[in-house]
């Protein structure tokens, strides 16, 4: 369904989804006024726990997905690994912000490659492999080293196997069970980034500025903004991912993560319609944050700014943090006042699980990236008697 009216406070926003992406765009919507029920399979998740409605049930189940008709003007997703036909049947009778399409693209990497290559856009050198009868093609990888990625359900490097060469692919295809996968190349790369993009339902398209990510275990550990890699190539990342989202039509936000290749070049990594980790830093870096824009372009309203008031960056907190008890928080506070801290409300830290966030502006991104750095490690309680 696509309507172009307006939604006001307080209409009800429902969320699909019930994890910190989804708990950061209820506060967003908390703040312009409006009223939000998350779907989600449990009342005690992070988006679900600070809603004031939530429907128990998983993100794919029918019968929840009618209560969320029924109860929510506009409905919108924390992640893409949701069902795009249940999506489909709730566009029938109300806005659904990315649409169907933009999920069922972008949440098996088959589908997304193949989307991508088709529209002329830059990849890796990539296959897929759906059956045994595609190893024969993969000769052509010859001399390579590459990624043997699952098409469905992969992430922070879940569900991804390096080889090095074709001739290792059967077997690292055998350790995933042989379900459908694709072949990338490894990019010698000079760095990653993002770049997040807002657009509304009229085709306002709003670019964050593009970020500088770092990670650790596959696992994003650290993003400063804006990236350095020049005014050139960040123009060109910035009008990629603004031609993706508009190819794609997504209403609501697109993050397109790229390489920049070690000679300049731009190629994609994968896409998200929706909030990304990397663009936490926008709650305190910019005008709008990515969770504001995305209810905003929920609603049909005007987009807002997402240009840098200051340089930023922001470190991850994993659950690694809590090994030696409740991390210090008093002492990463005191050791610098101008750090923003955001926890998810999990009360179960695991190694690897993402606990919540700091964030540090600057007026230098360097500086705001060591300040972050010094903080998260001022969390850390050193094991008695050591």
């Amino acid at each position: 369904m696509t309507t172009e009216r307006i939604l006001y406070p307080p209409s009800t926003l429902g969320v699909v989804g019930g994890g910190q992406l989804g708990r950061m765009f209820v506060q967003a919507a908390h703040r312009l006024g409006y009223t939000t029920v998350v779907l989600s399979p449990s009342r005690n998740d992070p988006a679900a726990a600070i809603s004031e409605h939530v429907i128990e049930g998983a993100v794919d189940d029918l019968t929840a997905l009618r209560e969320l008709a029924k109860r929510a003007d506009a409905v919108t997703v924390e992640f893409e690994n949701v069902s795009a036909a249940g999506l489909r049947w709730l566009e029938r009778s109300k806005p659904v912000r990315p649409g169907w399409r933009s999920i069922w693209v972008a949440q098996n990497r088959i589908r997304e490659k193949s989307f991508l290559a088709a529209n002329g856009f830059p990849l890796p050198a990539w296959a897929s492999l759906r059956m045994a009868s595609d190893l024969e093609g993969m000769s052509k990888f010859k001399g390579q080293s590459l990624i043997l990625k699952t098409a469905a359900s992969g992430y922070d490097g879940k569900g991804q196997v390096r080889v090095s060469g074709p001739e290792a692919i059967a077997s690292a295809w055998d350790s995933l069970g042989r379900v459908p996968c694709v072949v990338e190349e490894v990019v010698n790369f000079a760095g990653e980034i993002s770049c997040i993009v807002a657009r509304g339902v009229n085709g306002q398209v709003e670019p964050f500025p593009v970020f500088w990510n770092q990670h650790r275990h596959h696992i994003l550990d650290l993003t400063q903004a804006p990236a350095p890699i020049g005014p050139a190539a960040t123009t060109e990342a910035q009008r990629v991912a603004t031609a993706v989202a508009s190819c794609l039509g997504t209403v609501g936000l697109l993050t397109v993560e790229m390489f920049l290749t070690r000679q300049g070049e731009l190629l994609i990594n994968e896409l998200a319609p929706r909030p990304h980790n990397s663009g936490h830093l926008t709650i305190e870096a910019t005008p709008t944050s990515q969770y504001e824009q995305q209810v905003r372009a929920l609603c049909g309203l005007p987009l807002g700014s997402g240009q840098l008031r200051q340089p930023a960056a922001m470190a991850n907190l994993l659950g690694d943090l809590w090994a030696n008890g409740e991390p210090d928080w008093a002492g990463c506070l005191a050791g610098d006042s101008e750090v923003a801290l955001h926890l998810y409300g999990k009360s179960n830290p695991k190694v690897g699980r993402k606990m919540g966030h700091l964030t540090v502006t600057e007026s230098n991104p360097e500086s705001a990236r060591a300040r972050v750095l010094a903080a998260r490690q001022r969390l850390c309680r050193e094991i008695p008697g050591d």
